[in-house]
């Protein structure tokens, strides 16, 4: 088959990133950034265009066909510019600096971001998308003033870096603060302000399902006993679950609904989102049993493992947004949705029911007469209205769902970005294990060992630490504090429904080797950065929550965990004192600190390490999780043990459980029933 010839080809061509890749025949003579490319830069004494973005995002394409693939375009920035692709996903360091520059000079962020900089990388203007005319507009004007008055344009970048020099500040809090149940009520109160009770979510559009917001909130409504949190966090969950969001047919979370119902998406479907999610609906069955949750879980981990699973157990990172239609044209949603004609014609005498359930009536219209399929009622509710037994509904649902894929599958797929990143990995390793401890199914138990092995053998440097992103065999990019976090809180729940000691202990490995190059002593945070790194215009701490959370929030939460393990007063020290650091900022913004709520619940409420020793340790613990628990660690063992924790209590005949808090023991019992009766989960 004859290569496609190309009339442009740019220093991309040498890149693995498939966002990169697909800019590799712009135009535009793209670099990657690098040592070369800023020195480029330098001696030419060009200004710099960073342009961000990732493969799946649908407006970075638009950009690229308006302008990047426009010779007029192209001419403007390969004369006055030294141009620099950069995927957000395998560099989110450079994102972050760039972005904040963005967002402090607009007052709003996205992708694509494109940030015109010094030759230094000292940022001086900035914004998300551009039409070509605009685009043109600002770039000949920002190359007239490079050029006539270069004063002023150093002049914005010193004030531009001050901005965002300071805006990562994070300060000790010397002040020794009582923590208390009060403070989360105080901020709960506060957040139900900003929440959507009848929808979901958070009040008006777009939508972001937000999986650590509701994980937190679940476990507040039960501890603190708050039914009006709980109801709401039943609502969001059920309302994603029915919505276009989720894919209905295929399974699998897309990143966000553009309308307040959870029912258009953006399309593209990201591993992090389904990752977690897959936790928060497994730990949302524990407590409520709902079925729809199961559903969720076990069609989004379908999805997972026929579309974003490599053969040697590595996880992808996401599938675009966009697809070919029947005319060959790109368009967004385009494998996602059906006209009303093809449904009738594939589903025939059952297309009036059908259509009842999915909505293809005026609910679930998207444009163009194309139906994104949504739900709106409960099987059961449903089945009673159309009386019919739930028996006949689920085969029903699946005859359904086979044939519309079947004719799904022969449409042009959504490209795939087959990059795989730690840290998503792990949020996705992390996903499969909590579905375990819930569903006690062995398949996602091998899932997840295979994923784990593939993060040891492959990610794990020779000198203890992480790399970040691996594709084609080749791991590459030095590990960020996101890749420590997320594999050490994942590793540590592998050992408990394992008990093999190997997670455990490459979990403190990674955390010692997290505060050798990455830990600030003056504040007690974490930098997002490792000291081995080349460094930017300034090195930032992540500290607030978002769509994932912060990865100093995952590190205060791990030294927690860890402390208890090993019996070690410097990491509950830390994790403490990170979170005392933060403390007076969570009041008025709970949803850019779930996480750390979730710490501060630890604190203010009993937390039980329950120790599970013998033959049947294993066993046992199955039992535990059957039930939703928030506020416990499990050790165990059943032979020998080299665990603090453990200590004086290896394996004999009889399976013992020791339930403790704050090294204070029960008597250990044989029966998990009894044990269940020492823990309680309210504050």
């Amino acid at each position: 088959m004859q290569k496609p010839s190309y009339k442009y080809t740019n220093e991309l061509i040498k890149e693995t990133s498939p966002y990169l890749l697909q800019h590799a025949h712009n135009p535009v003579n793209w670099h990657a950034w690098n040592k070369e490319t800023l020195a480029l830069a330098k001696k030419e004494n060009k200004l710099l265009i960073i342009s961000i973005g990732y493969s799946s995002c649908h407006w970075c394409h638009v950009m690229e066909h308006e302008s990047f693939e426009d010779e007029e375009v192209a001419k403007v920035m390969n004369d006055n510019f030294i141009s620099i692709k950069v995927d957000r996903e395998e560099r989110p360091d450079i994102d972050q600096v760039y972005m904040n520059a963005v967002q402090l000079m607009t007052g709003r962020g996205g992708w694509p971001l494109n940030c015109i900089a010094l030759p230094d990388g000292r940022p001086i203007w900035g914004g998300t998308y551009f039409p070509k005319k605009n685009w043109i507009n600002a770039l000949t004007q920002l190359a007239n003033l490079y050029k006539e008055t270069p004063n002023k344009a150093i002049e914005y970048a010193d004030k531009l870096t001050e901005g965002v020099k300071n805006s990562s500040l994070i300060q000790f809090n010397n002040n020794d603060i009582p923590f208390s149940v009060t403070k989360l009520k105080t901020t709960v109160a506060n957040w139900k302000k900003h929440l959507d009770t009848k929808l979901g979510g958070s009040n008006g559009a777009p939508k972001f399902p937000m999986p650590n917001n509701l994980s937190f909130l679940l476990r507040y409504s039960i501890q603190a006993k708050d039914s009006e949190i709980k109801n709401y966090v039943n609502t969001s969950l059920t309302n994603m679950a029915f919505g276009g969001i989720f894919d209905q047919i295929e399974g699998g979370f897309s990143r966000y609904s553009t309308d307040q119902k959870w029912h258009i998406p953006h399309f593209e479907k990201m591993l992090y989102d389904n990752g977690q999610l897959v936790s928060l609906y497994s730990k949302a069955f524990q407590e409520t049993k709902n079925k729809t949750y199961k559903n969720t879980v076990y069609k989004t981990l379908q999805f997972i493992e026929d579309e974003l699973t490599s053969t040697e157990g590595a996880f992808y990172s996401s599938l675009d947004a966009d697809s070919l239609n029947k005319d060959g044209k790109l368009v967004e949603g385009a494998y996602y949705s059906w006209t009303k004609e093809e449904l009738q014609a594939i589903l025939g005498n059952d297309f009036k029911l059908f259509s009842e359930y999915y909505n293809i009536n005026s609910y679930g219209l998207w444009e163009h007469q194309n139906y994104v399929l949504i739900r709106k009622e409960d099987d059961k509710i449903f089945a009673k209205n159309h009386q019919i037994t739930i028996t006949e509904l689920d085969k029903k649902v699946a005859e359904w769902d086979y044939k519309l894929l079947k004719i799904r599958q022969k449409r042009a797929k959504p490209r795939l970005d087959d990059k795989s990143l730690t840290s998503w990995n792990a949020l996705m390793l992390k996903g499969y294990i909590d579905a375990y401890q819930t569903f006690n199914n062995p398949h996602f138990l091998e899932v997840a060992l295979k994923n784990a092995r593939f993060i040891v053998s492959k990610q794990l440097t020779v000198d203890g630490g992480l790399n970040h992103s691996y594709k084609n065999g080749k791991s590459t990019i030095n590990g960020y504090l996101e890749d420590y976090a997320t594999v050490i809180d994942a590793f540590i729940d592998l050992y408990q429904v394992t008990l093999d000691e190997k997670w455990l202990t490459t979990a403190k490995q990674l955390t010692d080797y997290a505060f050798d190059h990455f830990f600030d002593e003056k504040t007690h945070m974490f930098y997002f950065t490792s000291n081995n790194d080349t460094a930017l215009i300034t090195r930032k701490f992540e500290i607030e929550d978002n769509v994932i959370p912060a990865s100093n929030s995952i590190m205060a939460n791990n030294l927690f965990k860890l402390s208890h393990y090993y019996s070690n007063s410097y990491y509950l020290k830390v994790s403490k004192q990170m979170l005392t650091n933060v403390y007076n900022k969570v009041e008025n913004y709970g949803g850019g600190y779930s996480n750390w709520l979730n710490l501060l619940s630890n604190y203010v409420g009993s937390y039980y390490e329950i120790a599970v020793s013998g033959s049947q340790a294993k066993e046992k613990i199955k039992e535990f999780n059957a039930n939703y628990i928030p506020n416990k660690l499990f050790a165990g063992t059943t032979s020998k043990s080299t665990i603090p924790l453990m200590e004086g209590r290896d394996a004999n005949d009889e399976t013992l459980i020791y339930v403790c808090v704050d090294g204070a023991c029960q008597l250990p019992v044989k029966d998990t029933n009894k044990a269940l009766s020492f823990i309680k989960i309210t504050f």
